[in-house]
């Protein structure tokens, strides 16, 4: 059986239904804090379990049975690391045979403050003795969905990337990476650094904007300072408009840019490109 934690999220249901393409339903589990969330999956014959990175004891039998595991790495900024732990032991105390984990791009040399408990959780996993892969994903394309919006009523992309470029690939790019990595054989101890096939800056993010919206928007470029300072003027936590912000300039470092193509090898496609995802976004808006 395969497993998938954050079964119910964004990432988690994408990569379920990329297996599902392969695997027979009733040999993927659905990992979900709230099973309520994930009733479409049991109807579909998936087995929903329940388990929460923060409660060891709801994961101890949620893994029963599984041979590989999917860990999408938790949402929650600060306490990553002692959650992926408990999933990292559960996998460890029922026998799973490998556990394939969502990093960060080059997470053992980004600038990014986003890849210290990535590459934490990394060595916790390689220190637990359980065959792993890691996903070192790039950008999700989507991760721009929020700012769109914005974009086209004050005609600004704002970030604090400079000419640093994205190599961002949608988010069912990488989910079909892992639910190949998954189904494939011999894949204890890879690394893949997985990022879209056509890099962008946030400059032609903004003319990819206009071209399609017809509307002027335009990129905007700020200090990290000022960037942070804007989020938190639009409604954002401090703490993480300080990791968006630096992010962006961790960017303009090259930390989030790839050019190996490993994403579209192991998908055996190219990646989704940055004009058809945001096209595909606005037509429903």
């Amino acid at each position: 059986m395969i497993a998938v934690t954050g079964g119910s999220g964004q990432l988690g249901r994408l990569v379920i239904q990329a297996l599902l393409g392969t695997v027979p339903a009733n040999q993927i589990v659905a990992i979900v804090r709230d099973v309520s969330k994930a009733e479409d999956l049991r109807a579909g014959g998936v087995q929903v379990r329940q388990g929460d990175y923060s409660q060891p004891e709801t994961l101890a039998t949620t893994l029963q049975g599984v041979k590989k595991v999917l860990l999408v790495s938790s949402s929650e900024i600060g306490q990553r690391l002692e959650q992926h732990n408990n999933v990292v032991q559960a996998a460890k105390n029922t026998g799973v045979e490998l556990i394939a984990y969502t990093s960060i791009l080059h997470a053992d040399t980004s600038p990014l403050l986003l890849a210290q408990e990535h590459i934490a959780t990394e060595q916790l996993i390689r220190d637990s003795g359980l065959p792993f892969v890691f996903l070192r994903n790039a950008w999700y394309i989507e991760n721009y969905f929020s700012a769109v919006g914005t974009a086209l009523q004050t005609g600004k992309v704002f970030g604090a990337a400079g000419d640093g470029k994205f190599s961002a690939a949608s988010r069912a790019d990488f989910a079909a990476a892992a639910a190949a990595v998954l189904t494939g054989h011999d894949q204890g101890g890879k690394i893949y650094e997985l990022a879209g096939d056509q890099a962008f800056t946030l400059a032609e993010l903004a003319a990819t904007l206009a071209e399609l919206s017809g509307k002027p928007v335009a990129y905007v470029n700020h200090s990290e300072i000022e960037y942070k300072d804007l989020l938190v003027s639009f409604g954002l936590p401090d703490g993480f408009a300080h990791i968006l912000a630096q992010s962006d300039t961790g960017a303009a470092q090259g930390g989030l840019y790839d050019d190996s193509g490993q994403l579209s090898k192991l998908i055996q496609r190219p990646t989704a490109t940055l004009r058809s995802v945001l096209q595909a976004h606005l037509a429903t808006m």
